[in-house]
C-alpha cells in the first residue's frame, strides 16, 4: 500500500493548524477539535515533532521555520518551571529540542534539550530506583509511583548520555527500565498502568491504574509505550531482556486485537455498543513494531517477523482506511476516535495528538524510512 495520499492529508492539515493558530499549543478537548492554547501540559511537544517529522519528508522550509519558531518557547518553559512536576519531560523535549538538534544542528537547542534532561533527573527517586510519575516527591497519593509511559520518557537520558558521558543519565534511565521490566509486566506479556512503593524504604506495594478498567486490566495505550519503550531501551542499552519484553508485549497486543484491528480503549473492558476505542494506542503500536522489525531484522525466527509485519500492515490499514479524517477537510486532528482518560470521563472519543504524532511518525518511515526522535545517532 502506498501512504504518500494519507501523508499529504496528514500535512495539509497540520499546515492549516499552524496558519490558522499561530505561535499556540494544542490541548485536548471534547468536541472534535483541540483547544489552542500555551505551552503548559504534557503534550506540546507531539504538534512541534509533526513539524519535523513534516519538514523531513518534504524539505518544505514552512515546517522547519514553524518548529524553530517554538524553541525559544520551550526554553522559557523549563526555565521557569511551568507545569514540569511530572515524568514527561522527554514527551516535551526530545520531539521539540533533541529533534531540532537532529535535523538542524542548532547548538541552542541541543543545549536546552540538556536542560530538560536535568529536569527530569530530578525526579529520581534513588530509596526506590524509579523516576516519579507525577507530583512531588513527598506527595502522599504519587510519591512512590512509576507508570509505564515514562519509558518514553527514557531516551532523553539516554541521548543525554551519548552527548556528555555523564554516567548519572545512563544510569538511572536504565534502572527505571529494569524496574518498570520486574513490576509492570505480567507473565502473561500483559502490563500494569502503574506501580507503587513505600516512599520510606523502596518496598514494592501494588500494581495499580489510572486510566485503565480496573487496577488489573490492561490498559491498551499502556501496553502500546510497553512495546515501543522497551523496543528503544534495547536500542540504546543493548540488553537482550529487553527486546524480548517488547516482543512479549507485542505478541499479547497482537492476539487481543479485535476484528477490525483497532483497540478498545483497554484489553480487559467489556464491549458494548459505544465503547470507546484508542486510535492513539494503535498508532503507537506501529510504530513499536516498525522498530521491533528492524531491530530484528537479522533475526532467524521468521514467525515473529511475520506475525509483526501482518500486525503493522492491519493496523495501519485499518488508521487510514477507518479512523484517518481524510474524509474531513477542516479536521484538526489526524485520527478519530482516540481515548484520553475514559474512566475520568477526559475526552474519551475524540482527536489525541500524540495519537496524530505517532500515525505521521508510522506513514513517514513506512514511505521513506524516516524515523521519529526518540533514537539520535
Amino acid at each position: 500500500m502506498m501512504w504518500n495520499a494519507a501523508i499529504a492529508d496528514a500535512l495539509t492539515k497540520l499546515r492549516q493548524n499552524i496558519v490558522k493558530h499561530p505561535g499556540m499549543l494544542p490541548h485536548i478537548i471534547e468536541g472534535q477539535r483541540y483547544e489552542w492554547g500555551e505551552n503548559n501540559d504534557w503534550i506540546e511537544g507531539f504538534y512541534i515533532g509533526m513539524m519535523w517529522l513534516a519538514y523531513e519528508y518534504g524539505q518544505d522550509p514552512f515546517y522547519k521555520d514553524s518548529a524553530e519558531a517554538y524553541l525559544a518557547n520551550f526554553k522559557d518553559r523549563l526555565e521557569r518551571h511551568v507545569a514540569l512536576d511530572h515524568h514527561d519531560i522527554g514527551f516535551l523535549y526530545s520531539l521539540s529540542a533533541v529533534a531540532e538538534w537532529r535535523v538542524t544542528g542548532s547548538t541552542e537547542a541541543r543545549e536546552v534539550a540538556l536542560q530538560a534532561a536535568d529536569v527530569l533527573l530530578e525526579r529520581w527517586r534513588p530509596q526506590i530506583g524509579i523516576i516519579q510519575a507525577w507530583g512531588l516527591e513527598d506527595d502522599p497519593e504519587n510519591g512512590g509511583r512509576m507508570i509505564i509511559d515514562c519509558l518514553l520518557n527514557l531516551p532523553l537520558l539516554f541521548w543525554a548520555f551519548e552527548q556528555t558521558q555523564d554516567q548519572r543519565y545512563y544510569d538511572v534511565a536504565m534502572q527505571h527500565a529494569l524496574i518498570s521490566e520486574k513490576f509492570l509486566i505480567r507473565g502473561d506479556g500483559s502490563s500494569y498502568h502503574t506501580f507503587y512503593f513505600d516512599r520510606a524504604n523502596g518496598n514494592a506495594i501494588r500494581g495499580g491504574t489510572h486510566q485503565g478498567y480496573e487496577d488489573g486490566s490492561t490498559w491498551t495505550r499502556g501496553q502500546a509505550w510497553g512495546i515501543y519503550g522497551f523496543a528503544l531501551a534495547y536500542r540504546y542499552t543493548k540488553h537482550e531482556a529487553f527486546l524480548d519484553t517488547s516482543k512479549r508485549l507485542a505478541k499479547y497486543f497482537i492476539e487481543h486485537m479485535p476484528e477490525d484491528d483497532v483497540v478498545y480503549w483497554d484489553f480487559d473492558v467489556p464491549v458494548e455498543a459505544g465503547t470507546p476505542r484508542d486510535s492513539s494506542a494503535s498508532a503507537i503500536t506501529a510504530c513499536g513494531l516498525l522498530e521491533l522489525l528492524e531491530l530484528t531484522a537479522d533475526e532467524g525466527d521468521d514467525s515473529n517477523r511475520q506475525l509483526f509485519e501482518e500486525a503493522l500492515d492491519r493496523i495501519m490499514r485499518a488508521l487510514v482506511e477507518k479512523y484517518a479524517t481524510t474524509d474531513l477537510p477542516d479536521a484538526e486532528g489526524l485520527l478519530k476516535h482516540g481515548s484520553y482518560h475514559v474512566r475520568g470521563d477526559r475526552a474519551p472519543d475524540d482527536y489525541m495528538i500524540w495519537g496524530d504524532y505517532f500515525y505521521l511518525e508510522a506513514l513517514v518511515r513506512l514511505e521513506k524510512g524516516i524515523k521519529g526522535y526518540w533514537y539520535v545517532k
